[in-house]
């Protein structure tokens, strides 16, 4: 609703002593960095560097035409990493082979450039599908996102999700959501971290143990997503290739009119009382730590 536009984010950012900005190229909508000129990318590039702070730049395609686009952006404003996620409708064994396109356009045109390309598993897709996705497509730089509320709908425990992906996981959207079941698959609401189903601090411990001598994980996005609801896409009475159906780019629906302020004033309240709870998190893990060290 352009109420929190792209230089604001990284005021934000700054402001709660955050390393960076998970950024998708098209916050700020009219004012987003896909609508910036050349001379107002590059402001914003400044301004990052002033602050100190790195840049994730985001989609939500894995479509050629929009990886061009997102690399030349991400160029611009001086991005460290470009995360995507497909979003394909067809039977199963026909999307993974469009996935598996739109990854050797990647290998071809752009696997030379200094930005690493990180996929996200989005309600779709499972974790081992991703996996040898990302393990066939031969682009170095190539690894995943790993959300903690999206395996959910490929219908994947998220523990056991993270444990499949673990080898290739270097970002991660944290979140939290309460699991909806339908059918013989489930859906997930968002709400305030701490009051979902996700084993929150579990997978937050088992994500920064990955890595032997330096963390393997890079970034840790703070993804707050209240009342955010996505369907059951995966079921377990599916056969061999199951359908994949179309889903438009993820949105939180908006409130009636005259409850539309106040719920924008609340999604920043959300976002900076995640910022508390996930410090409380770590700090719970710093002092188990402390206890198993004695």
């Amino acid at each position: 609703m352009e109420r929190v536009l792209p230089a604001d984010l990284l005021d934000i950012a700054h402001e709660n002593k955050l390393h960076g900005i998970k950024i998708h190229i098209m916050d700020g909508e009219s004012q987003s960095l896909q609508n910036m000129n050349d001379s107002q990318l590059c402001a914003f590039r400044r301004k990052a560097e002033d602050l100190g702070l790195d840049i994730n730049l985001e989609i939500s395609s894995s479509a050629p035409a929009d990886i061009d686009e997102a690399v030349t952006v991400a160029e611009k404003i001086g991005a460290t990493s470009l995360r995507f996620y497909p979003r394909y409708e067809g039977y199963l064994s026909v999307v993974l082979d469009q996935i598996r396109a739109d990854l050797q356009h990647i290998f071809q045109h752009h696997r030379h450039r200094n930005l690493a390309f990180i996929i996200e598993q989005h309600e779709d897709l499972k974790s081992d599908e991703l996996v040898q996705l990302v393990r066939e497509s031969g682009i170095e730089s190539l690894s995943l996102l790993f959300d903690f509320g999206n395996m959910i709908n490929a219908n994947e425990q998220p523990l056991d999700a993270l444990r499949t992906m673990a080898p290739l996981i270097t970002h991660v959207h944290i979140k939290d959501a309460k699991i909806v079941h339908e059918g013989t698959g489930m859906g997930h609401i968002a709400c305030p971290s701490g009051a979902g189903d996700m084993p929150f601090k579990e997978m937050l411990k088992e994500l920064i143990c990955l890595g032997e001598a330096i963390p393997q994980v890079v970034s840790y996005g703070l993804e707050e997503e209240v009342d955010y609801y996505a369907p059951a896409f995966r079921f377990s009475d599916e056969g061999n290739d199951p359908w994949i159906p179309w889903r438009e780019m993820s949105e939180t629906a908006l409130p009636s009119p005259n409850e539309l302020l106040l719920r924008l004033e609340q999604e920043k309240e959300d976002a900076l009382n995640q910022i508390k709870y996930v410090h409380n998190v770590l700090n719970q893990l710093v002092e188990q730590a402390h206890t198993v060290i004695g």
